[in-house]
Order: C-alpha cells, then sequence, then structure tokens
C-alpha cells in the first residue's frame, strides 16, 4: 500500500482536533486508503475506533440515518477520545445533524464523499466552520513511481499520459483489464453517482454531453458553444440543461474547471472557463481506435501535477494568445505553456510567441516530450519526464 504522505502529513495535524475532518475526491481516487493510513496511525495509541463505510449494506444497515449513526456510536465507543471514521457518509440521510452531534461528544471525526455537497452552504452553516476539508486526487506520476517500485513493476510516462492515474487500474496486467476496470469505473461514475444520484431523465443527452465534455478535456469552452454545437441533435435542449449537467459533473470532482484571465482587463473573465478531467482515462476511453488525444492529455496532466505541488492557475489570455497556466505559488508566478513537441518550426514559433510582450518579472516554461532542451534566456524548457518528478517549478 502506498503511503501517501503529501495528503496525510495535511490532515495529521488535526488528528486529535474537534475539528471534523472532511475528505473528498472523485470515487476510487484513494480516499479509503487514507482513512485506513490514519486508523493504523491511531492504532499506535487507542483501539476506541469506530469505521463504517456506507458503500457496504451491512453497514448501512448498522446505521441507516442520522439517529442511528448517533446512537451506534454512542453504544460501540470506549472511554475518552473515540475516533470515528465515516466512509462516502453522503449515503446517509441527515448525516450533518449526527456529525454536528458527535464532534461536541468528545469524538475526532474523519468522514469522506465522492460529492462536493459535503461542502454545502447547509453544511458550512450547520458546522459553523468547524471542520477542515482536503481534497484528495488520483495518483500522480511520482505515486505512481513509488507504488511501481512496491509492486516491482513499470509504467511509463507514456502510459499515465493515457490510461491516468487511478489506483485501481494499476493492479490490471494488461490493456484489456485495464480498461475494463476504468470502463467500469465511468459506468459507476455517471449512472450511478449521477444520472441515479438527480433522478436524470434525458440519460441519452446527459451522457452525450458527459462524453463532450469528457473528451473536450483542456479546452476553453462555454455554456454557449456547448449548446449549440449540441442542440442540432436534441430538440428543446435549453442552455441552462446544459449547465446543470455540467455542474453535476464538478460537484462529483470529475471534472474541474479554471478561469480565463486576461491581460487587457486584469481581470477574470466568467463567461469563459477551461475544463480539465480529474484524470486522463476518461479521455481516452472516449476514443475510437488507439488514437489517443496525447497533447490535450499531457496538458491535463500538468495541470493535475502542478495543483499536486501546491500552485493557483488560471489560464492566462496575452493578448489573443492564450498561455496555459499562470501558476502561483508562495508570491512566485510561472507562465507555463504546455506541448507535445516543438521539434516542428511552427510548433515551435506558435508555442513560443504565446510569451511575446510578457514583462520579465516572472519566469516563462515551456514542457514538452522534446528530448533536445529548446531553453532560451527568457523561456526554460522542461522535458516532461523531468518535470513529473519535480516537486515545484
Amino acid at each position: 500500500m502506498v503511503i501517501r504522505e503529501h495528503y496525510l502529513a495535511k490532515i495529521r495535524g488535526f488528528y486529535e482536533s474537534d475539528l471534523v475532518k472532511v475528505i473528498t475526491g472523485v470515487r476510487r481516487c484513494g480516499k479509503s486508503v487514507i482513512l485506513e493510513t490514519i486508523m493504523n496511525e491511531l492504532r499506535t495509541k487507542s483501539s476506541n475506533i469506530i469505521y463504517l463505510n456506507f458503500e457496504k449494506s451491512a453497514d448501512l444497515l448498522k446505521a441507516g440515518n442520522a439517529s442511528e449513526l448517533i446512537s451506534y456510536v454512542k453504544k460501540n465507543k470506549g472511554e475518552g477520545k473515540c475516533y470515528c471514521f465515516f466512509d462516502e457518509i453522503q449515503e446517509i440521510e441527515d448525516w450533518q445533524i449526527a456529525v454536528k452531534d458527535l464532534r461536541l461528544d468528545n469524538c475526532s471525526i474523519f468522514i469522506t464523499g465522492s460529492n462536493s455537497k459535503l461542502l454545502s452552504s447547509e453544511f458550512l452553516t450547520l458546522l459553523s466552520g468547524r471542520f477542515v476539508s482536503f481534497r484528495i486526487r488520483p495518483f500522480v506520476y511520482k505515486e505512481i513511481k513509488e507504488y511501481c517500485k512496491e509492486k516491482d513493476k513499470e509504467i511509463d510516462v507514456t502510459d499515465y499520459l493515457i490510461w491516468g492515474g487511478f489506483p485501481g487500474r494499476l493492479e490490471a496486467n494488461n490493456v484489456s483489464d485495464t480498461k475494463t476496470y476504468l470502463t467500469d469505473l465511468m459506468a459507476t461514475l455517471v449512472i450511478n453517482d449521477l444520472i441515479k444520484r438527480y433522478k436524470i431523465k434525458k440519460q441519452v443527452e446527459f451522457k452525450r454531453i458527459v462524453n463532450f465534455i469528457l473528451e473536450s478535456n483542456a479546452r476553453i469552452y462555454s455554456i454557449r458553444s456547448i449548446h449549440k454545437a449540441l442542440k442540432g441533435d436534441f430538440d428543446g435542449l435549453a442552455a441552462t440543461t446544459v449547465a446543470r449537467y455540467i455542474d453535476y459533473l464538478k460537484q462529483a470532482y470529475i471534472i474541474d474547471e479554471i478561469p480565463q484571465f486576461s491581460t487587457k482587463t486584469k481581470k477574470e473573465l466568467h463567461f469563459y472557463g477551461k475544463s480539465y478531467n480529474c484524470d486522463v482515462s476518461l479521455n481516452s476511453l472516449l476514443v475510437e481506435g488507439n488514437r489517443f488525444d496525447l497533447d490535450h492529455n499531457m496538458e491535463n496532466v500538468v495541470y493535475n501535477e502542478l495543483l499536486y505541488m501546491g500552485y493557483e492557475l488560471s489560464v492566462y489570455n496575452n493578448n489573443g494568445k492564450e498561455i496555459d497556466f499562470l501558476a502561483k505559488k508562495d508570491g512566485k508566478s510561472y507562465y507555463v505553456q504546455v506541448a507535445y513537441s516543438v521539434m516542428d518550426n511552427k510548433a515551435y514559433e506558435r508555442e513560443m510567441s504565446a510569451f511575446d510582450g510578457l514583462d520579465q518579472r516572472n519566469q516563462k516554461v515551456l514542457i514538452t516530450t522534446d528530448p533536445i532542451d529548446y531553453s532560451t534566456s527568457l523561456v526554460r524548457h522542461i522535458n516532461l519526464n523531468d518535470f513529473l518528478l519535480m516537486e515545484e517549478l
């Protein structure tokens, strides 16, 4: 089991706190393993631990609503501080009420969930800020390398660009098994987590919009452009419906959206955003044959890696020329451009010209798969393999 110290280091200081520890992220990204690791650490000093996984029917029968959950904990906890772990707690009716009461009864509470409504305004009001949240994501490449070392396996960068970092898929021994696992996961995310949860009746339209978004990772989009592209196929499809369906994807942590920053207005442009999949496999599953979209998947991978490194990201509009990321951290800013290759002269000019006219106070970075160093006096070129092993830019 890979010990995900990157996340544990952020959570560990709250083990004894009465703040509710909210651990969120897309389904099967490794939240349950994080809980298991925390429980193992706490078992070295206490046996007063309660764990319930509400995806299991047996645990739902033990505590299917707030009242039953409170009663179950009170009945089963020992003397002193009790450490309570509730996995996928959104399956419990009125779980917020139970959590509020239990945290006042000498319980240190850890909860996980696959829906951003865990952090809804209702929850925030009920707990009055008495919580801390941690977003868990699928493996980045450094974590995959750690897994491979433990399992004596080899997963190269190209494999990562295609099939991503969902931990469960790394157990597969061939491409066929990998696709089977990820296809099952996709069905769980779309059908169980979205169609059933939101009682979506127009399932054909919904699946088409979902596929459109997942295939369009690492691209600027607007609700209007998506509606225009699809309305011809579906009579009566409203732009508000498209917006609502996209919001469902965000709530389930399946996609992220980052804003576009305009150099002209010096502010964010709220009508346009850029969409990134939580994992590039969600794009690769939708392509025909082996025509994988490595260009956009690579940008998506760089996005996930920069987030892991702790950067705040936006798209930068440099007088009409798009720079993939304006990355900010600890008072430093970087302009980051991503291209699979710039060996072709036209590609080189296109990517490098995006930096034209920018001030010299912030570093300019170009990330490609090219083995040749294309660094200049103004632009630092980083090979993707090297970037994936960096702790920061």
